[in-house]
Order: C-alpha cells, then structure tokens, then sequence
C-alpha cells in the first residue's frame, strides 16, 4: 500500500473525528490503513515525523503553544437529584466569599 495514501487517510480520520470505518472508499480499506496507523504509532513513527515539523513551525512562529482545557460536566444520578443537601459543611460546593 502507498504510504503516503496511508498518511492522507490518518489526517483524514483526525481531522474529521469520524471512525475508522467510515473513512472514504478511495483511501482503501479502513483496516489495513487502521493497522498500519497503529503499528506505526507503537514503532514510534508518528513521533519522530511530528517533532521536526513542530521545530519548524516553532522557528517561523505559526506554533502557539496555549492549551485549551475542556471542562466535562458530570451529571448526578436522577435518584441522587431528589434527596436533600446540607448547606454547611465539606458538601457544600459553592459557599459565598467574603
């Protein structure tokens, strides 16, 4: 298989977020660039193929290094909802601040 192909077909699926299996017909088929994909990643390929172009970018300024930190919501269970909460005390979350 054409490697470069393969590398198209991994942006794809990164840039996309869509599953393995939907990737389009004219990249092949989804298992072998899936196996490829991950042999690479456990010999270490990705890595080494992303620092020096990483470098670069640095070096030209296109890199801006600010993390962005998703903030997941966790849900109370719907029996949990119901019952009664103390005001005071450690299970109080959001206390006012003089």
């Amino acid at each position: 298989m054409d490697r470069r192909l393969v590398v198209e077909a991994v942006v794809w699926r990164f840039r996309t977020g869509a599953p393995w299996r939907d990737l389009p017909e004219r990249f092949g088929n989804w298992n072998t660039i899936y196996r490829n994909f991950d042999r690479w990643a456990k010999a270490g390929v990705w890595t080494r193929l992303l620092a020096p172009v990483q470098r670069a970018a640095e070096r030209r300024g296109e890199i801006d290094w600010a993390a962005s930190i998703d903030s997941t919501i966790a849900r109370v269970h719907q029996h949990r909802a119901t019952l009664r909460r103390p005001k005071k005390g450690h299970d109080e979350l959001q206390q006012d601040q003089p």
